[in-house]
């Protein structure tokens, strides 16, 4: 990013009530600033301060990581979620570089390759699921999308002209476009009809407002309660903004739809781990049996390194199809 385009907090505003400022207007999670927001208030704790003054030395960065390790024995992950936090601190906030001597915490890689399900186990799965838990399990299946993608698909985000969905990108600034099922088009299409419904229950009782990122409520002062940007999947009922305090209609809650795969994959007798990731990790792998080159498979999963989608060439069951030559092709059609 560069520097003259940078969000500045309010220099009037206490440190925390910048944090906060800035956290939201970049569109973080409410779980990621409740995160950052403990860590920086426990690095400042610890050094006796209650009031946070930009000239606090850099190095002290590392001494906190330290204390973490030999007073609280806290694993490498917690440490890089503390370093990550305070990064955001200075880098986001204090607009202060973080100098190369802070250490960041080392993670042993797991080297394990990632689990996948047959489609027969995957049927299996689907069969004891219903309603719609099956229809985000066949999502996150059919389109490899990740958990969160799946909850925060937006009515607008479906293009039944072109039989596509648009995915708003969760770990980087690059959005991408997939394949929508036509197996399940009807299904969607009914849903969107369902949403629609309720959206103008809500609307009629003083509600249907949306939360929207920052930048996107700026641009379009009319979207936050637009019929387009509700939830795909919105939630039986209206709760509290813990943010704002307005009353509104978020997205289902992510622990339903885990617990709902999990039970399907005991009932379905499937010995192997069952979860949302590993119904994502076998679209991976079944698409390159099906011949998707390792490029298209990479922009379909919304990997920004190669590598990692290299990885599922390692886990697949059988050969994709026999590659035709176009010569072969051509005198065929002369025949």
């Amino acid at each position: 990013m560069e520097e003259k385009n940078r969000f500045k907090p309010d220099p009037e505003l206490k440190l925390m009530d910048q944090v906060h400022q800035v956290l939201q207007h970049y569109d973080y999670s409410y779980n990621t600033e409740k995160i950052y927001s403990t860590w920086i208030i426990k690095f400042i704790q610890y050094f006796n301060s209650h009031t946070y003054s930009p000239d606090m030395e850099n190095r002290e960065i590392n001494v906190f990581l330290d204390h973490l390790k030999k007073e609280k024995t806290a694993s490498p992950a917690t440490r890089k979620q503390a370093l990550n936090a305070l990064t955001f601190l200075y880098q986001r906030v204090l607009n202060q570089k973080v100098p190369d001597s802070v250490k960041p915490a080392h993670i042993k890689k797991n080297q394990s390759l990632p689990m996948v399900l047959t489609q027969e186990e995957i049927l299996k799965i689907f069969s004891f699921m219903k309603k719609r838990h099956l229809l985000m399990a066949q999502l996150i299946y059919g389109c490899g999308l990740r958990l969160k993608e799946c909850l925060r698909l937006r009515i607008q985000d479906l293009n039944f002209g072109d039989n596509k969905i648009h995915i708003r990108s969760l770990k980087n600034s690059k959005a991408r476009f997939i394949m929508l099922p036509v197996s399940l088009r009807d299904q969607l299409i009914e849903l969107k009809e369902r949403v629609r419904e309720l959206h103008k229950n809500d609307l009629r009782l003083g509600y249907g407002l949306i939360d929207l990122p920052e930048t996107m409520s700026v641009k379009s002062k009319t979207a936050v309660n637009s019929f387009g940007y509700q939830y795909l999947f919105s939630a039986g009922k209206t709760s509290k903004d813990p943010r704002s305090g307005i009353i509104r209609r978020h997205h289902v809650q992510e622990s339903g739809l885990q617990k709902a795969v999990r039970r399907a994959g005991k009932r379905a007798d499937i010995k192997k781990k069952v979860t949302c990731l590993i119904l994502r990790n076998s679209f991976a792998v079944h698409m390159l049996e099906n011949g998707v080159d390792i490029r298209n498979l990479q922009k379909l999963m919304g990997h920004s390194n190669l590598n990692t989608t290299k990885v599922f060439l390692k886990v697949m069951k059988k050969d994709p199809p026999l590659i035709i030559s176009p010569l072969d092709i051509l005198l065929k059609q002369t025949l």
